[in-house]
Parts: structure tokens; C-alpha cells; sequence
């Protein structure tokens, strides 16, 4: 039970990978506050955390309205008495090169992809100051370290992202708090199943042929990606701090 009574806030906690960091900290004694835009799926996760034996609670909303985010924190705080852990999980991914790109794609993408991870950082790190130590782990992507074609908005915000955790990494360790970030390849969520869609492609062909690219035979599941961001937030990394960790399952981003 690596997190027996600490609290965790989790953003995007209905989505693919947020799905599997619940049931994780769930199973391991976490008290969960879920963070989605999706109503109905945090609730249906706050169900499923309750099933599994843990304290949970949700708070939906958009991430785009620094509002929510300090609410969040606050209602964290409100319903356990405090905050240990931050995952900043959510994320969109919009496509195109920067003719592409619509000023609403770009701010969508800066505002959930970066800002949210500040707005919620900033309100959090206090909390953990309070309790003598934290874990942030943030969600950057291989994409922001080195940067792909034909997404301009995405791979800038989470380049950014990765700067930020950086930078707070080195701040906040002192105060006993490690910021660290997982920069993941492609997932099979659906997400990447409903961007194939939308592009007229068969998602599990998409699946496949993607999956002849990785050196490790397929790309990532969620729980290969959940385990890594709860290595980071876990007591068994407390000597990692300021890092960006790349699980890329050795695939290279082009090239």
C-alpha cells in the first residue's frame, strides 16, 4: 500500500490513462479527488474507486478556467484535510502544422496542456508545504522533448510543460516537494481511437500498423504509463526530482 491515506488529485481521471492511475491508487490506499470535463465519467470513477476500498471524491469542470483549478485544490483540501499528490493527467492533442492551426486550437491547447498544470501546481504546493513534503507528476509527451511533425500546438505546450516541471522541480524540491513529468509515445486510449476516426481511418488497423513501429512490439497500454507516473509519485522515487522520464517503448519520434 504505497499510498495508505495520502490524497491524490488526479485531472483527466475518466480518461484512458486516468482511468488506470484511479484503480492504481485506488488499490494501493489513496483518498482520490477526480478531476474530468466529463461529469457522468467522474462520477462513474469515483464509483469505482468507492468499489475498490477508497475514499474518493470528484470535482468535474473545465481546466481551462483557473477558477476551476484553484476550486479543485481547495475542494481537495476541504474533503481530506490536505493534498500529497498532483497528477496532472489531462491533456488534448490537436493536429496540424502552424497554417493549420486556428487560434482556438492553439489556446485550447496552451490553456488545458499548460496553464492548468500551473494554475494547479501554484494552488497545490502550498499544501504540501503544510505537510512537510509532495509529489507532482506532470503528463509532457516524447512529442514536447522532440518535437514531431504536424503538431505545432501540441508539441509546444507540452515542450513547455516539460520546461515548467523543470524549473518547479528545482524550486519546490527544498521544501521536501519532487516535481517530475512522464513524457509518454502514443497510448491505446481512446482518444488516439477517436483521432483515427475522425481521420476515416479503422482504429484497430490504425492500432496495429502502429504497433509495427515500436521497437517493443506495440505501443503503450494505460497501465504502462499509470505505473510509471505512481513509480514517480511513490516513496521508492525520492531521490528523483526535476526529471523528465521518456516511455517510448524505444520508438523514436520520426525519423
Amino acid at each position: 500500500m504505497r499510498f495508505q491515506n495520502k490524497v491524490v488529485v488526479i485531472t483527466g481521471g475518466a480518461g484512458g490513462v486516468g482511468q488506470a492511475l484511479v484503480r492504481l491508487f485506488a488499490t494501493e490506499g489513496a483518498k482520490l479527488m477526480i478531476s474530468d470535463l466529463n461529469a457522468e465519467g467522474c462520477q462513474a470513477m469515483v464509483a469505482e474507486a468507492q468499489r475498490l476500498g477508497a475514499e474518493a471524491d470528484c470535482l468535474a469542470g473545465n481546466l481551462r478556467e483557473k477558477e476551476y483549478c484553484e476550486a479543485l485544490i481547495a475542494r481537495a483540501v476541504e474533503r481530506f484535510d490536505g493534498i500529497d499528490i498532483l497528477l496532472n493527467n489531462a491533456g488534448i492533442i490537436p493536429r496540424g502544422t502552424i497554417e493549420e492551426t486556428t487560434d482556438d486550437m492553439w489556446f485550447t491547447a496552451m490553456d488545458v496542456n499548460l496553464n492548468a498544470v500551473f494554475f494547479l501546481s501554484r494552488a497545490a504546493i502550498p499544501h504540501m508545504k503544510q505537510r512537510g513534503g509532495g509529489a507532482i507528476v506532470n503528463t509532457s509527451s516524447v512529442w514536447g522533448v522532440y518535437p514531431g511533425p504536424g503538431h505545432v500546438a501540441y508539441c509546444t505546450s507540452k515542450g513547455a510543460v516539460a520546461a515548467l516541471t523543470k524549473n518547479m522541480g528545482r524550486d519546490a524540491a527544498p521544501f521536501g516537494i519532487r516535481v517530475n513529468a512522464v513524457c509518454p509515445h502514443e497510448i491505446n486510449t481512446p482518444m488516439i481511437r477517436s483521432g483515427f476516426e475522425r481521420r476515416g481511418l479503422d482504429p484497430e488497423k490504425a492500432i496495429e500498423e502502429l504497433n509495427k513501429t515500436v521497437p517493443l512490439g506495440r505501443i503503450a497500454e494505460p497501465e504502462d504509463i499509470a505505473d510509471v507516473i505512481a513509480f514517480l509519485a511513490s516513496h521508492e522515487a525520492r531521490y528523483i526530482a526535476a526529471e523528465t522520464i521518456e516511455v517510448t517503448g524505444a520508438k523514436p519520434v520520426s525519423g
